[in-house]
């Protein structure tokens, strides 16, 4: 009996031993045909790293501001009696804008040109008696100074009537008018503001180490948000002869054509003041950087050996400077090198890749925004 219990349990454990054994080794197989499969490789556009001429320039950011602008206003009290220009025209230098009620000038000067005919009629007189001794000396110096006297008045009434008729001391454009008609105005009160914007100024800042650099007369590219895929060139035109002690920084001046008038004062832009010299940058598309914490990095497309698959190799590098779509790599990429520009989140160090360039990629030093 006990004989046979020990030949059954011994059965059993070959048994369950058997079955264990055989999932086991199922499992195993398993796995080393998993480790044996290779991912499919994964799909990425790819760019060659080219050797371009870049023209070094200086950046910076500054405002655009009017070659003349002043707010015109009054000189004298009084009434609006005609206005002569329409908000944002534009209009010619000695141009009429506003005039001011004069009619008690008008008046007052007809009187004064009256009493200078009569004073000069009375030099004249006077003059002639002197030569016959008729009158004295102090005869002719009163005629003298009676007709200066009259003369000065008519100028000073001429001078009035001048202030209160108010003309555009610049050609430019007005903007938004500040009176209405029949108002009655204080002196220095606003009529309208006027300014000159063909050409028009570009006002910006460089770091003193910069100072050397920058001469008067060099290009200047300048972009603006109001108007993307833009350049407008200019030229220096301008450097204050001193740094800012605040800032440390030296003020720049530009000068730019401005026919159509689009450039307004107080925009802002980004400016590049061209280097003469031209060096030679191995560049890349934008999109191929992946940036880290750690550092930045290109994925490297490369033929494996045995077997000649792509695979791509992570490589970091160190950026240089920017133009549009296109970045300058000072260290870890050579010239003709195949980087990975679109799919890089899906790779790792040593994977798989086919390349699929169907879809463009984004690489120009001057890219231009279509719009509909």
């Amino acid at each position: 009996m006990i004989k046979r219990m020990i030949l059954m349990l011994v059965a059993m454990t070959l048994v369950v031993g058997g079955v264990i054994g055989y999932k086991l080794f199922g499992r195993h197989m398993m796995a080393v045909a998993m480790a044996a499969q290779k991912p499919p490789p994964v799909a990425v556009a790819t760019a060659d790293a080219r050797e371009l001429s870049w023209q070094p320039a200086l950046h910076s950011v500054g405002s655009f501001a009017a070659t003349q602008g002043i707010m015109v206003a009054a000189q004298l009290d009084g009434m609006v009696k005609q206005i002569a220009f329409e908000p944002g025209a534009v209009v010619e230098a000695g141009q009429l804008l506003v005039q001011q009620d004069v009619s008690t000038e008008t008046a007052e000067l007809a009187s004064a040109e009256a009493a200078e005919t009569l004073a000069g009629l009375n030099l004249d007189r006077a003059k002639e008696l002197r030569q016959r001794g008729s009158n004295t000396q102090s005869d002719l110096d009163g005629a003298l100074a009676a007709a200066a006297q009259t003369k000065a008045n008519v100028a000073a009434i001429t001078s009035m009537i001048e202030k209160k008729t108010i003309r555009a001391p610049f050609a430019g454009r007005v903007g938004i008018r500040q009176v209405n008609l029949g108002q009655f105005l204080r002196s220095g009160a606003a009529i309208v503001p006027l300014q000159t914007l063909d050409p028009i100024f570009f006002n910006f800042a460089l770091p003193q180490q910069n100072a050397a650099q920058v001469a008067v007369g060099q290009a200047i590219d300048i972009t603006v948000d109001a108007f993307p895929g833009e350049v407008f060139a200019g030229t220096v035109s301008a450097l204050n002869p001193n740094v800012d002690e605040a800032t440390r920084t030296l003020q720049v001046q530009a000068t730019l054509a401005n026919r159509s008038g689009r450039l307004q004062p107080g925009m802002f832009g980004a400016a590049a003041v061209r280097l003469p010299a031209v060096e030679k940058v191995i560049t890349i598309p934008l999109s191929a950087i992946v940036y880290n914490p750690y550092g930045n990095a290109v994925y490297v497309v490369e033929s494996s050996a045995p077997d000649r698959e792509l695979v791509a190799r992570q490589q970091f590098v160190q950026l240089g400077s920017s133009r549009g779509d296109q970045i300058a790599i000072t260290r870890g990429v050579r010239v003709g090198a195949v980087v990975v520009t679109a799919g890089q989140l899906k790779l790792r160090n040593g994977s798989r890749v086919v390349v699929d360039n169907s879809v463009g990629v984004a690489d120009s030093a001057a890219p231009t925004v279509d719009h509909p």
